[in-house]
């Protein structure tokens, strides 16, 4: 079977490793192109290495780019990590069509963030989908589906990393597997369970400290490492990627005002919140990420200062 691997960076280079390690006959890459200055993309420098032939058009709406895959031969386009619309026309192109990875249960949090928000809005489980890409967005139908729980601790960083990474290359070559048997199903997505969020950047990942604990915890959680929960002291931005919460038995008993910096030492600082305190343990401001205590000798940053 003829495989065309469309996408990009880690995740998009460890599928076309998974392939051509497999055996697979991957006929040629498309990946999405690269910002000028920028270097190159992990998936092109892995395609590079296996001496395949490499697309990166800057739209697939072109007739002349429909021509140029079809002059592939392709039978099946394995999509993972695309970020450029895909027309219908060039995703019916090879005879099976194309299957594509989200990292969500889908109909369930469709979109470009599908990975913060079940962490930001404290669900329980969350998992990946591979599915039949169509023209709507994250529409299509399900080939199959992966889940994995979601922890008290959990980052955005590790649900994928550790998770939704390594299982969604598995699930790829499961699903390849499929289609070659001719057993790939195709179940309709339910729209009356659908859900649709935007793009989780800072507007989104702004703490609030009036807010309560569990509620700055998820937002601090389901932000790290990307886009960074932040907040601003003294007129600087500083993004807070690791901080422990401290719930208070009595929220009226917390000594200190709401984004008051109540203590300091080597690990980190202490900030009051609407019931409990935050101890943060990991910032970053204009530099590289630091400790929160390594941080706050460098500022100079002393009790009784407020987050604004």
């Amino acid at each position: 079977m003829r495989i065309v691997v469309h996408g990009q960076q880690a995740f998009g280079k460890a599928v076309l490793e998974a392939l051509i390690k497999r055996g697979e006959n991957v006929v040629a890459v498309y990946v999405a192109p690269e910002k000028p200055g920028a270097k190159a993309d992990p998936l092109k420098e892995a395609a590079l290495a296996a001496n395949l032939p490499i697309y990166q058009p800057e739209s697939y709406r072109k007739p002349e780019v429909v021509e140029q895959f079809k002059s592939l031969k392709p039978d099946l386009q394995v999509m993972a990590f695309v970020t450029l619309f895909v027309p219908e026309e060039f995703l019916n192109v090879p005879t099976h069509g194309s299957i594509q990875y989200h990292p969500s249960l889908l109909p369930l949090y469709r979109g470009a963030s599908a990975i913060n928000w079940p962490i930001i809005k404290g669900e329980k489980e969350t998992g990946l989908s591979i599915f039949w890409p169509d023209n709507g967005l994250d529409t299509g139908a399900v080939l199959i589906q992966k889940k994995t729980p979601i922890s008290g601790t959990d980052t955005l960083g590790t649900v994928y990393f550790d998770r939704l990474f390594p299982m969604g290359v598995e699930a790829m070559m499961e699903s390849v597997d499929l289609v070659k048997a001719g057993k790939a199903p195709k179940i309709k997505q339910d729209e009356a369970l659908a859900t649709y969020e935007g793009k989780c950047g800072p507007d989104n990942a702004k703490i609030d400290w009036g807010k309560p604990w569990e509620q700055i915890d998820r937002v601090i959680r389901g932000c790290n490492p990307a886009p960074g929960a932040w907040v601003t002291i003294n007129g600087v931005k500083l993004k807070i990627f690791d901080a422990k919460p401290l719930p208070a038995k009595d929220p009226k008993g917390i000594a200190g005002k709401i984004g008051e910096v109540v203590a300091i030492d080597g690990e980190g600082f202490t900030v009051v919140c609407a019931d409990g305190r935050f101890k943060v343990t990991r910032v970053q401001a204009d530099g590289p990420k630091v400790g929160g205590g390594e941080w706050a000798t460098s500022t100079s940053l002393a009790t009784g200062t407020r987050f604004s």
